[in-house]
């Protein structure tokens, strides 16, 4: 029988401040219910996604991590770094839904992930839930988890916010310490902040809307690098109608036959797609940086003041 589905964090638009609070990253990654027991699996790890579903063949790397013989219940989040070393769902994903074991081994090697445990909640058969946080990471710390990451937590939670935008990763999620947990619920003692960054980029491209040719749905977009103008993703929010009548007025003029980016844009991208002289640069918003795409990217408008010379290499 799967555990419980994990306590859930609720958003906030700013990090609490106080002796109350803990405060931790919050990981571009997937969440992970790891459940060691002696009994009936003859003490084999198995892994448990949050929506209850047994994922363990994804991830031998994390299952035979040397945990040694102790019955646990841990809650975490399985991450996998990408070429700049910060974590990256977009990379994560070509192993989140691996079915066949040898396909699993082989990007174990390639894309190796790392569990962050950031909770115990049963340790030698006792449940740790109804304990305060404080003590739970207590016990958490104490234990020798081998190849399993107890990521560190933080009483200046302004600090840590400073730190993860500057970093390019996700976010915070600040915990009051004398907080329980509560399976299946998503609670006001967990609270997550995810950071928007705001850059600019250039214009290659621009997709209709379904059924039309002509109603501009969105724009392909990307930024300078010392090889050329590399893709960076498809930008479609924030394009309301009236943005999309000017930004299609816009391109009317700047087609071209040929993509302008110097990196192969992905088919599913690339189907339907017009393309344009790289000259427009527009600014976007989007969750974390150093990533080969955009996560969740909005339109934020059009920077007449900017030429594409103008922009620094961001990658």
């Amino acid at each position: 029988m799967p555990p419980p589905r994990p306590m859930l964090a609720t958003k906030t638009d700013t990090v609490p401040v106080g002796a109350d609070w803990s405060h931790e990253v919050k990981w571009d990654g997937v969440r992970i219910l790891a459940d060691r027991a002696d009994r009936g699996a003859g003490g084999a790890t198995r892994l448990w996604s949050r929506n209850a579903n047994e994922v363990g063949v994804a991830w031998p790397d994390v299952v035979d991590s040397a945990v040694g013989s102790r019955d646990l219940l841990v809650d975490g989040e399985v991450i996998v770094l990408n070429e700049a070393g910060v974590p990256d769902f977009r990379v994560l994903q070509e192993r989140l839904h691996v079915r066949r074991a040898r396909t699993a081994e082989h990007l174990a090697g390639t894309l190796p992930a790392t569990f962050m445990v950031f909770d115990l909640l049963r340790l030698d058969g006792t449940d740790l839930t109804a304990l305060p946080l404080h003590e739970r990471r207590a016990r958490l710390a104490d234990l020798d988890l081998g190849r399993w990451q107890v990521p560190p937590a933080y009483d200046d939670g302004a600090m840590l916010h400073a730190a993860t935008h500057q970093q390019g990763l996700e976010g915070v999620v600040s915990k009051r310490l004398d907080s329980r947990y509560t399976f299946e619920r998503r609670s006001p003692h967990w609270l997550k902040l995810a950071h928007r960054h705001r850059r600019s980029y250039v214009v290659g491209g621009w997709r209709p809307q379904e059924g039309t040719s002509d109603r501009l749905a969105a724009l392909l977009v990307g930024e300078p690098t010392p090889q050329g103008l590399a893709y960076r993703g498809r930008v479609g929010s924030g394009i309301g109608a009236r943005t999309s009548r000017q930004l299609a007025e816009l391109v009317a003029g700047l087609a071209r036959g040929s993509s302008p980016f110097d990196d192969e844009v992905p088919g599913i991208d690339a189907r339907g797609t017009h393309w344009v002289e790289p000259v427009l640069v527009v600014d976007v918003d989007t969750h974390g940086t150093g990533h080969a795409r955009l996560r969740q990217p909005s339109y934020r408008g059009l920077r007449e003041d900017l030429v594409p010379a103008d922009l620094p290499d961001q990658s």
